[in-house]
């Protein structure tokens, strides 16, 4: 019989002082005038070893951010620039966010715990620091969802109501505020990159490659390192965008300062999931040229990982990031198939046929308007249904007959009648309890019934 699993410990690390302080400015966390537990995410934090905090420990060390003990001792605000709808700025950084703490996870990969919402640092510009209640839920919810469909999403570590009633432009206010802290696989962006470029900061820059490359990517720093250091953000930033189109998501905001160069998805504002497959359907109401839009996901990615390359010209020719940066293509399209087929519970062939594969199931989603959630649920195993309701997708369903299956439909999910989804009602409805009633039952539901599809998709 195979051992269980045996609970991480926790190992506290340091490593974001290697790169000195020209890389972020110690803050101080606001003072809230109170602290509620509304989220505790007891499955992030056996991974990284603090799952035995008791609940007045956790709402110190993640709400009122007193230092967990070997790891940093004042929080830092991380410094950053970035493209904004492909403009650039280099006004921005962390701004009502810092990186409180790191430490090794169970797979013994270096994470940051970065918060959301903690107060005002030296980049807020006219802001206030925080964040709303609703966006704390809303970021539970996406990154829970997210998980389970099999994407790289920083997890949702902690949300904690702080009791201050906050005024927002563009929803009702006042409203309820929050705190939220992230578990990343780093929180080194584009942007940090760009930042440093446009300062024609080679000596800094030199010293990000190599952490990066050391800490995240288990390779020595020097020679080639800029290039190899791309190959790896273009490998897997192509990963990125291919799980999000089989989730069926919406980032809603991919700026450059958005994407993370371990290329695990982050920082949820307005996202959303595409009810069918349309590739100009957008997230973000301010979006108005579809800029971000699901079809067009994948080249908003590929055009950040363009801007690291630039970047990293102040330190390597430009004829091997050309190289690597064209890569992205290829592995999109080999991601995708992966990720859509991971999705219907069915092993891949070749490369050939699975694109060929996967151009049909698009084909028949965009033709029919069949949900997307509804046929992935239906088509798990690789089995599509004959009836009247997938007459567009009879190619797809002759095709899947050749592949084999990699798991059953034994699971008790499968045997509900409805796959389960996060449209935009439903994220409003179990907001509007909490809002009306401070009712978190749906929430809490929601949370279970993901876990339970992610269990049943592994």
């Amino acid at each position: 019989m195979a051992a269980s699993p045996q609970p991480a410990r926790y190992r506290p690390e340091t490593t974001i002082l290697d790169l000195g302080d020209a890389f972020y400015d110690s803050v101080e966390p606001a003072r809230f005038p109170e602290t509620r537990l509304r989220f505790r995410n007891q499955r992030a934090a056996a991974s990284v070893g603090l799952d035995h905090l008791t609940d007045a420990e956790w709402l110190a060390h993640f709400g009122r951010f007193e230092p967990l003990s070997g790891t940093l001792q004042t929080p830092l605000a991380l410094r950053y620039h970035g493209h904004q709808f492909r403009q650039y700025n280099p006004e921005i950084g962390d701004g009502r966010g810092f990186l409180y703490a790191q430490l090794r996870d169970d797979r013994d990969r270096l994470m940051d715990l970065g918060t959301k919402g903690s107060g005002q640092t030296p980049y807020s510009r006219f802001g206030d620091g925080r964040l709303t209640l609703k966006g704390g839920v809303r970021e539970v919810l996406a990154t829970e969802m997210l998980e389970a469909l099999g994407v790289e999403t920083s997890r949702s570590f902690s949300l904690i109501e702080t009791g201050e009633a906050l005024d927002r432009g563009d929803e009702p206010s006042p409203t309820r505020s929050s705190v939220l802290v992230r578990l990343s696989h780093g929180h080194v962006r584009i942007g940090t990159f760009q930042r440093l470029a446009y300062e024609r900061d080679a000596e800094n820059m030199a010293r990000l490659v190599d952490y990066v490359l050391r800490h995240f990517y288990n390779e020595p720093g020097g020679g080639d390192a800029a290039a190899r250091l791309l190959e790896h953000v273009v490998r897997g930033t192509a990963r990125l965008a291919a799980s999000y189109m089989a989730a069926g998501f919406v980032h809603g905001v991919l700026n450059s300062d958005n994407i993370n160069v371990t290329a695990e998805s982050f920082d949820y504002g307005p996202w959303r999931f595409a009810p069918t497959w349309d590739p100009a359907f957008t997230a973000a109401y301010f979006d108005h040229a579809g800029l971000y839009a699901f079809g067009r996901q994948p080249e908003a990615i590929h055009w950040d990982a363009a801007q690291l390359a630039i970047s990293l010209r102040l330190l390597a020719e430009a004829e091997p990031l050309i190289a690597a940066l064209d890569g992205f293509g290829d592995h999109y399209q080999r991601a995708v198939s992966d990720a859509i087929l991971w999705r219907l519970g069915v092993r891949p062939r070749d490369p050939a046929t699975d694109r060929a594969l996967v151009q049909t199931i698009e084909k028949a989603l965009r033709s029919g308007k069949t949900p997307i959630d509804r046929f992935f649920f239906d088509a798990f195993g690789g089995a599509v249904p004959d009836t009247p309701a997938y007459q567009a997708f009879a190619e797809a369903r002759e095709a899947l007959a050749d592949y084999t299956p990699r798991a059953t439909r034994d699971h008790s999910y499968w045997h509900g009648a409805e796959p389960c989804s996060m449209l935009i009602d439903e994220v409003e409805a179990i907001w509007a309890r909490i809002a009306d009633a401070d009712d978190w039952t749906a929430f809490e539901a929601k949370v279970a019934a993901i876990r339970e599809m992610g269990a049943a998709l592994i």
